[in-house]
C-alpha cells in the first residue's frame, strides 16, 4: 500500500491523529505518524516521536522545549520535521504529506511539504487557513493544498469528523491516483512568466514556441510565480527562460503587494541558463483597492486593475532607478540573455491613451537599462508595444535562437 507521513503535535492532537490514521488505513493507505509536538504528552503512538524528530534537526528535545518562547521551539523543531519527512521520501517510505494542526502545527507541517518536489501530494488541514490570513506561510511556492477545518481541531463531533474524513479520502486518492514528483520537464521546457497586462503578448509567444516544438510552462508573476519558475530552474526543471514580466521587481522597489527578494531575476544568470528579458510590467506596482490606497499614491496614474488590486504608476526617477536594478542583476548572468524592450509601452494599461501611459517615465527606464548592461549582453529596442503580435514573435524568435546556440 501507499504511504503518507501524518504529521501533528500529539499532545494536542492526538485523538485527531488517531481518527485520520484509522481513516487512512481504511481508504487502503499506511501512515507514519510523526509527533511534532513539544511540551505535553502524546496523545497517541507515534510511528516517530518528538525526541526523534528534534535530533534529525540537529536538536535536544530538552533544548527545544527550553528555547524560551513557543516561537522560538517551532523554529527549532521545524528543522527536525522538514529532515525526516524529506528522508522518507527519498527512501520511498512515503509518497505524500498530510498534516492537521493549528497556527504552529500548521507551520510545521507545511515546512516539510514545501520541501518536497512538485507533484508530491501535500494536504494542510487547519482553522487557520481562512480569514484575512495569508497563505504564504503555509505554501510557499509548492503546490500544498489548504483546507479549512471550519472548526479548532480539538475534539472529534459531528463537524470534524466529515472534514477529517473529507482530508483522508482526498489524500487516500491522490497517492493512489496522482501523478508522480517533478522531475526535469525536458529539453524543450521553457519557463514564461505573465500578469493579466502581459497576457496577449505571452499568448502570442506561447503560440510561437510550440509551433517550433518547445513546452512553455507559464508562471504567474504576481510575487510568488517568478520565485516558483527559478526554484524550478535550480531543480533543473526548466532549459530556459523568457522571463517577459518584471512586475516583480518592479514591486520590490516600492514594496508593493507583489514584491519578492533580491535574487528575483538573478537564478537563470547563476546557473548559466539562456534567458530572453522583457521589460513587462516595469510601469507600475501593486497596491489594494482604490479607496485603500495611501495617500502618497492617490495623486498618481492608477489603473482599477480589480476589485482587490489597484496599479499604481512608478515616476520617471523611479522607473530609472528600476532600470539601473534590471541592469545590474542581468550583469551577473553566467550565461546568454538577450534584452527585447518595446519602446510603446510595457503594459496593456501603459499604452499611448492609456490610464498608465508615461512616455517619459518609459524612456528613462530604457536608457538606465540599456546603459547599464554590460556590453556582451545584447540590447534590442523594439518599435512595438509588449504586447503586440509583432513584438512578441521577435522576443520568440530571439529565445529560439538563444537556445539554439547554446544547445
Amino acid at each position: 500500500m501507499p504511504a503518507v507521513a501524518l504529521i501533528g503535535t500529539l499532545d494536542t492532537k492526538g485523538d485527531e491523529i488517531a481518527y485520520v490514521r484509522a481513516r487512512l488505513e481504511a481508504l487502503r493507505v499506511d501512515a507514519v505518524v510523526i509527533d511534532s509536538g513539544i511540551l505535553g504528552e502524546p496523545g497517541c503512538v507515534a510511528d516517530i516521536g518528538r525526541e526523534e524528530v528534534a535530533a534529525a534537526g540537529g536538536h535536544v528535545l530538552a533544548d527545544v522545549q527550553a528555547a524560551g518562547s513557543r516561537g522560538a521551539a517551532v523554529s527549532l523543531m521545524v528543522d527536525g520535521v522538514r529532515a525526516l519527512v524529506v528522508r522518507l521520501f527519498a527512501e520511498g517510505r512515503v509518497q505524500g504529506v498530510l498534516c492537521l494542526g493549528g497556527a504552529e502545527g500548521a507551520l510545521l507541517g507545511a515546512a516539510a511539504m514545501q520541501a518536497l518536489p512538485v507533484g508530491v501530494p501535500k494536504l494542510l488541514v487547519s482553522p487557520s487557513a481562512s480569514g484575512r490570513r495569508t497563505f504564504a506561510a503555509f505554501v510557499g511556492e509548492s503546490d500544498v493544498c489548504v483546507m479549512h477545518s471550519v472548526v479548532d481541531i480539538l475534539g472529534l463531533n459531528g463537524i470534524s469528523r466529515p472534514i477529517f474524513d473529507n482530508a483522508a479520502a482526498a489524500m487516500a486518492g491522490m497517492v493512489h491516483d496522482a501523478g508522480s514528483a517533478l522531475g526535469t520537464l525536458g529539453e524543450h521546457c521553457v519557463g514564461v512568466t505573465m500578469l493579466g497586462q502581459t497576457t496577449p503578448g505571452v499568448m502570442r509567444l506561447r503560440d510561437q514556441l510550440v509551433r517550433a516544438g518547445h513546452e512553455p510552462v507559464i508562471f504567474h508573476a504576481n510575487g510568488v510565480g517568478g520565485p516558483a519558475m527559478e526554484h524550478l530552474c535550480e531543480e533543473g526543471a526548466l532549459q530556459g527562460v523568457v522571463d517577459y514580466t518584471l512586475s516583480e521587481v518592479a514591486n520590490s522597489l516600492k514594496d508593493g503587494m507583489h514584491a519578492t527578494g533580491p535574487e528575483r531575476l538573478t537564478i537563470a544568470g547563476r546557473l548559466g541558463l539562456p534567458q530572453v528579458v522583457v521589460p513587462g510590467c516595469v510601469d507600475f506596482f501593486n497596491q489594494g483597492p482604490r479607496d485603500s490606497l495611501p495617500l502618497a499614491y492617490r495623486s498618481r496614474k492608477a489603473y482599477f486593475h480589480n476589485p482587490v488590486m489597484t496599479l499604481v504608476r512608478l515616476d520617471r526617477d523611479e522607473c530609472a532607478e528600476l532600470g539601473a536594478i534590471v541592469a545590474e542583476r542581468l550583469n551577473r548572468a553566467t550565461g546568454p540573455v538577450h534584452v527585447v524592450a518595446p519602446t510603446r509601452g510595457f503594459s496593456l494599461a501603459d499604452a499611448e491613451g492609456g490610464d498608465l501611459w508615461d512616455p517619459e517615465a518609459d524612456a528613462a527606464f530604457l536608457d538606465a537599462l540599456s546603459g547599464g548592461l554590460r556590453a556582451e549582453i545584447p540590447y534590442e529596442a523594439v518599435d512595438a508595444h509588449v504586447d503586440d503580435h509583432d513584438f512578441a514573435d521577435v522576443v520568440a524568435s530571439r529565445y529560439l535562437a538563444l537556445v539554439g546556440a547554446y544547445a
